[in-house]
């Protein structure tokens, strides 16, 4: 081996400031080439990171390595180790096995003429292939940037995909905290991507700080996480005071109150621009390296518009929470019970939590909380005094309560409305039984709506736990084996055993949203 292969010029510059490292693997059998290739690239420097090299002797320890790190940059593969070709299969094992397109290969062999370079390219998928008596240590550095910067930008382009593809499946369901949540967490990424940020560094942290989460009392110059990735991912909801250290937070204060972006050596605080709120902060930190115009410029048109879009977002949730509210006042008016009754609220709540067991979508669940509070609407068409009624209901008063569902469908159908249209069914069908001896239709099993089952049985278990003018309120045990009885009969076998199975879920909705007043003692 000659000596420029050993030692690297010194070219006497001042030392750079260097953040995070790019993995290096060493493949080969020979301890001498282990060392000096660290020697030959000891003083490397790509993007303010230096090499982080890990040795391995023979090909197998190479796959266990590969199998337990997925970080590794750059490989320096040797071909004949403890077989002729052992080189050859662990390329073949990084990019067939363990479908590893990112690594790049440098293949490297004392014998060429074993493993021809033309046939070695053609058929494997490596990215450089060199003999080791011409590999002196500038063709070595030349090889390691090539390869490095390929690494980069394919790194890039994936968290570019990732990310985008993050805000796609967000986009389907914009309009639920959860989502937008996923949303904000993909325009991160995004950013974090185009910047030439690595989301495998562990160095990476990003966070977006906003006055006041959603539903929240706090006071309205609280700053909380929305959305974290790196360090602060699961920190969404809490106080960011609570969630950085006192220097950060500090530098966030400044960045809102004076509406800029402060950029320091491993961090930027952006502030996004707001119409109508206060606005909220960007924070990244571990930046890998010093951000240049280019991407100082990206940052700000991030930040001017970012906080657009999730304004546009918060004021449609505003409007179909209004939307909601409205629509369960209107339950809790058409009710039969008191005022102060919560059963409304009950069932909606026991409705989605049933259906998320029996295996509705996020979608189907979000439309049967909007559409529950209307099951009862043809009650309006019948009188008070039946419905408040505690002696036996005589044949015409029967008939009239059951004239209900039916009324109560007409008053709904037709419309162009999802939540309306399973509204005017909820209303028709909650008096359906699974045996078919329901009304009004006689509607048997699965013929009636999933969710019209639904709404059915938690309607029957929320009027036995609670106080009715006709009856006190029942124990648990007591309802739960009611219930059971009726399994096959008047209720769907399945939803009664998911109920049951997970009794005490439900039975702390009753608990957390109990009627007002006090309830007669359970029998």
């Amino acid at each position: 081996m000659s000596d420029d292969f050993l030692f690297a010029d010194d070219d006497g510059e001042e030392e750079l400031s260097v953040v995070g490292t790019w993995k290096v693997l060493i493949v080969d059998d020979e301890p001498e080439v282990h060392t000096v290739t660290r020697l030959a690239l000891g003083d490397f420097v790509l993007d303010d990171k230096r090499l982080d090299f890990v040795s391995v002797y023979t090909g197998e320890e190479a796959k266990a390595y590969f199998r337990q790190h997925r970080d590794v940059a750059v490989v320096l593969l040797d071909v004949v180790m403890e077989t002729d070709n052992a080189g050859l299969e662990v390329a073949e094992y990084i990019r067939n096995e363990l479908d590893n397109h990112f690594t790049r290969i440098i293949l490297r062999t004392g014998q060429p003429g074993q493993a021809p370079e033309r046939s070695v390219i053609v058929n494997y998928d490596i990215n450089d292939y060199k003999s080791k008596t011409e590999l002196t240590a500038q063709k070595l550095f030349t090889a390691m940037i090539s390869s490095l910067r390929s690494y980069r930008d394919i790194v890039v382009i994936e968290e570019s995909r990732a990310g985008l593809e993050k805000i796609i499946d967000a986009s389907a369901d914009l309009f639920t905290s959860r989502s937008l949540e996923k949303f904000m967490q993909g325009l991160i990424q995004q950013l974090s991507s185009i910047m030439g940020f690595s989301k495998d560094a562990a160095y990476i942290t990003n966070a977006v700080a906003v006055s006041r989460p959603l539903k929240t009392d706090a006071a309205e110059d609280e700053l909380f996480v929305f959305a974290g990735n790196g360090e602060y991912a699961g920190y969404e909801g809490q106080q960011l005071k609570e969630s950085i250290s006192a220097d950060v937070y500090e530098l966030c204060i400044k960045a809102l109150n004076e509406k800029r972006i402060i950029f320091g050596d491993d961090y930027v605080v952006a502030y996004c621009y707001s119409k109508h709120h206060k606005g909220s902060v960007l924070y990244l930190s571990g930046v890998p390296r010093r951000l240049n115009a280019n991407s100082m410029h990206m940052l700000k048109l991030f930040s001017d518009n970012v906080q657009l879009a999730f304004e546009n977002v918060l004021i449609t949730q505003d409007v179909e929470s209004t939307q909601r509210e409205i629509i369960e006042r209107l339950g809790r008016a058409m009710d039969s019970d008191t005022q102060t009754s919560r059963h409304i609220q009950r069932m909606v709540e026991m409705a989605d939590l049933l259906g998320r067991y029996a295996g509705l979508s996020e979608t189907e669940v979000y439309t049967l909380r909007m559409a529950i509070p209307l099951h009862d609407v043809g009650n309006t068409n019948v009188s008070s005094q039946i419905l408040m009624k505690t002696d036996e209901l005589s044949e015409d008063e029967r008939f009239a309560i059951r004239q209900h569902a039916e009324f109560g469908y007409q008053i709904l159908k037709d419309s162009d409305s999802p939540t309306i249209q399973l509204a005017s069914i909820l209303a028709k069908e909650h008096h359906e039984r699974w045996d078919g001896k329901g009304y009004p239709a006689g509607l048997q099993g699965e013929a009636i709506k999933l969710e019209s089952r639904i709404a059915a049985l938690v309607d029957v278990f929320d009027a036995l736990r609670n106080q009715r003018p006709y009856k006190p309120a029942w124990s648990l045990e007591k309802t739960l084996k009611t219930l059971t009885g009726e399994s096959g009969r008047h209720f769907d076998p399945n939803l009664v055993k998911l109920l049951v199975e997970n009794a005490p879920r439900f039975d702390a909705i009753q608990q957390c949203l109990s009627d007002k007043f006090v309830a007669n003692k359970e029998n």
